[in-house]
């Protein structure tokens, strides 16, 4: 996936997206609990740079929840409907759809609020998403767009691969599967990164749960029938040759340093950094 048409998901990326959400084989338990599963996938020294060893800087983290209350397709819903995230979301600045690819494909742009004295984030992403008998998929990774180049007074975040899996567990109830390698940007130290994503993941993803109890009531009175994410044919975004977007790489954004202000707590976790 570098240019052109070829920047879109196909088949094969929604499977082994499936195969990463459903695989134990190389993920270590972080946390088993109440219904919250949270898995690390180490990285290896498998891969080079510049002929030497490189380890990643941000780990690739795994969430399930088992939902016993909301059904996968208004979960589905949920992480789709741009109009009702702003009234679930509390660390949302700013969200909105940018364009159309395809029929289950489009870009956004996304801005979030970070705990002071860390500057806020923002990201680019292509986003698509496929469904199939009683599972949905919803993946996104950055990409660089023409007319959304990194604002002064943000870091511009990289998702190297994000998503979510819910498969059907009954008429009212799912397992919920979060997988992402995200990296903040900014210069701050690695096992903060990897250690706050281990917290923050599972606080989301029981935000999107309590949200999930709220949508259809919520949906009743707003917009019921509009739902372009199953629907193409209701969608108003203007349309985007894919050969616009190239892939957003890390290395292409500036660094902001932000490490000075977290060396006070770095030795209590330093164990954790992995």
């Amino acid at each position: 996936m570098s240019r052109g048409a070829a920047i879109l998901p196909d088949d094969t990326v929604f499977s082994e997206f499936r195969r990463q959400c459903l695989s134990t084989e190389n993920w270590y338990s972080k946390y088993d609990k109440n219904g919250m599963e949270v898995w690390v996938e180490m990285p290896t020294l498998s891969s080079t740079q510049g002929g030497k060893n490189h380890m990643p800087k941000v780990h690739k983290i795994k969430c399930r929840m088992t939902i016993k209350d909301v059904s996968a397709a208004t979960m589905y819903d949920v992480l789709h409907d741009s109009q009702y995230r702003k009234k679930w979301d509390p660390a949302m600045l700013d969200s909105f759809d940018i364009a159309r690819l395809s029929s289950n494909a489009d870009v956004g742009y996304y801005s979030w609020i970070c705990p002071k004295p860390l500057k806020n984030r923002d990201v680019v992403t292509l986003r698509s998403w496929q469904v199939k008998d009683d599972e949905y998929v919803i993946i996104n990774f950055s990409v660089k767009h023409p007319k959304h180049p990194p604002r002064k007074n943000l870091v511009r975040a990289i998702s190297i691969l994000t998503g979510y899996l819910l498969k059907s567990t009954g008429p009212n109830s799912c397992s919920f599967t979060y997988l992402s390698q995200a990296d903040p940007k900014g210069s701050l130290p690695k096992w903060v990164v990897n250690k706050a994503s281990q917290v923050l993941a599972p606080k989301v993803m029981k935000c999107v749960h309590k949200a999930g109890q709220g949508y259809l009531e919520w949906k009743q009175q707003n917009s019921p029938d509009y739902k372009p994410w199953l629907h193409p044919e209701q969608s108003d975004l203007p349309h985007m040759d894919p050969v616009e977007l190239v892939i957003q790489r890390g290395d292409s954004l500036e660094n902001v340093d932000e490490s000075a202000i977290l060396d006070a707590h770095e030795n209590e976790v330093a164990e954790d950094s992995g």
